[in-house]
């Protein structure tokens, strides 16, 4: 099982937990904008650490059970985002990691890899595109589905009322699943228990979202100076990246390898593809 916790990184307080033996491979799992360590489910987790992987998910600020702030004004950046994946592995005492990153989540490992590429032993990007402005001007945009969806935002629920903002958070997913998803029962389960353990929900819905990072230098890495073994995996039916971002990724960092997933939208990986996600994980990673 899972060993969750509470540590103390770059002066605030980040819930992680992790998986495995620590004297085998880090594997470092970074997340989506405004999601909490429960998106990387348990299952998942341990499967990878029954191969001989020490895996590690944790909450960034305003999600889970981390340092929260009030909603639409966090005092923090991109930056700190980065520099606290960092501090984690100070933290537990790791040299370097393997990072596996979701949506933002794989535009933060790019970054990483760019900018302490002696910190980072490979990468794997899933569901994402390039971070910062590099080579995106030639690529498709979201499908017409997601900009209907971000042109008819729902209201906010009521943020006191559980069943309302369950159902709230079940119904921002759904338009970025493809045809290859996850069972809709065990998502609202999912829905549930982030609610659930969050310190302030709205705030987790919000403050990522609102940002500033005018103040600070840019978080632009170039895919060229990537030099950790990378692999991408992306989706056939991702509405918000469409897969030949993946593609592009694949093509412009050097050495990277591409793993499509068929029918896959914007998402973790969904179940029925954990069987061929871990292996490459696995084998990534070795």
């Amino acid at each position: 099982m899972g060993n969750e916790k509470i540590v103390r990184v770059n002066g605030v307080d980040l819930c992680m937990e992790t998986f495995g033996d620590p004297a085998d491979p880090a594997i470092l799992l970074l997340n989506g904008n405004a999601a909490s360590m429960d998106y990387w489910r348990a299952e998942f987790c341990q499967r990878l650490a029954a191969d001989a992987r020490f895996v590690i998910r944790y909450d960034s600020r305003d999600t889970g059970r981390s340092v929260s702030y009030p909603p639409g004004a966090p005092p923090y950046t991109s930056r700190d985002l980065v520099d606290d994946a960092i501090g984690l592995l100070d933290t537990l005492g790791l040299a370097r990691a393997h990072l596996v990153g979701v949506s933002s989540g794989g535009g933060l490992g790019q970054v990483l890899a760019a900018e302490h590429p002696d910190r980072v032993a490979s990468l794997t990007l899933i569901s994402t595109t390039f971070a910062g402005s590099h080579a995106t001007a030639d690529l498709p945009p979201m499908s017409d589905r997601m900009k209907a969806v971000f042109a008819a935002e729902p209201a906010p629920p009521d943020w006191s009322d559980r069943a309302a903002v369950i159902e709230h958070l079940l119904t921002n997913l759904r338009p970025y699943a493809g045809s290859v998803r996850d069972d809709e029962a065990e998502l609202r389960e999912l829905m549930a228990r982030i609610v659930d353990r969050t310190v302030d929900i709205e705030s987790s819905q919000t403050n990522h979202w609102v940002l500033d990072d005018s103040a600070v230098e840019p978080v632009n890495p170039r895919p060229s100076e990537i030099t950790a073994p990378t692999l991408v995996i992306h989706g056939t039916e991702d509405p918000l990246f469409p897969h030949p971002h993946g593609e592009a990724l694949a093509r412009e960092i050097p050495g990277a390898q591409l793993l499509t997933l068929d029918g896959v939208g914007h998402d973790y990986p969904p179940r029925p593809t954990w069987d061929v996600v871990i292996t490459a994980l696995v084998a990534h990673t070795s």
